[in-house]
């Protein structure tokens, strides 16, 4: 791994994305182009979506809101987030987001260290925009996820009841 950064310019829409469950995500900046210090994405999360709940034992996941509404679960705590607030997820304690208003919402993501855009690359499918349509979850999906999740060091927890 490069341990120089560089100049990363992305344009609105530009960057690699990928449907993953449920949501599609834009890769801003990679470990590589940080010199290994983070990885920074944009999530669009329609209604309804948002991934199980799970817990990242290499990484700390940190997220803010650009538009729309998103629920987080963060160590059992609930807290409602809107444009302009900021949330961070502890690496080792169990945490999910979820959309539930009735309009799309965007987010920034950033988790140190790096790593995570493989993850996301390895069990997303590609799409051609940010704006794209995210792919439908299916069975296969989840199963890929459950699969591929514990070679990140992320481990899937049951839904809440």
């Amino acid at each position: 791994m490069s341990t120089a950064a560089h100049l990363i310019h992305l344009k609105p829409g530009e960057g690699p994305a990928f449907s993953a469950v449920g949501d599609v995500y834009r890769i801003l900046a990679t470990g590589e182009q940080t010199g290994g210090a983070y990885v920074l994405s944009e999530a669009r999360v329609l209604p309804g979506g948002g991934p199980p709940p799970h817990i990242h034992h290499r990484e700390d996941e940190s997220f803010f809101v650009l538009e729309g509404e998103i629920t987080f679960m963060v160590a059992g705590k609930k807290a409602v987030a809107g444009v302009g607030d900021f949330i961070q997820g502890p690496r080792g304690i169990p945490h999910a987001f979820k959309n539930e208003s009735n309009a799309v919402a965007r987010m920034l993501i950033l988790v140190t260290p790096p790593g995570f855009e493989k993850f996301i690359a390895e069990i997303g499918q590609p799409v051609p925009a940010f704006d794209s349509p995210p792919s439908p979850v299916t069975p296969e999906t989840i199963q890929k996820l459950l699969a591929v999740a514990p070679n990140y060091g992320i481990e899937i927890l049951p839904p809440p009841h």
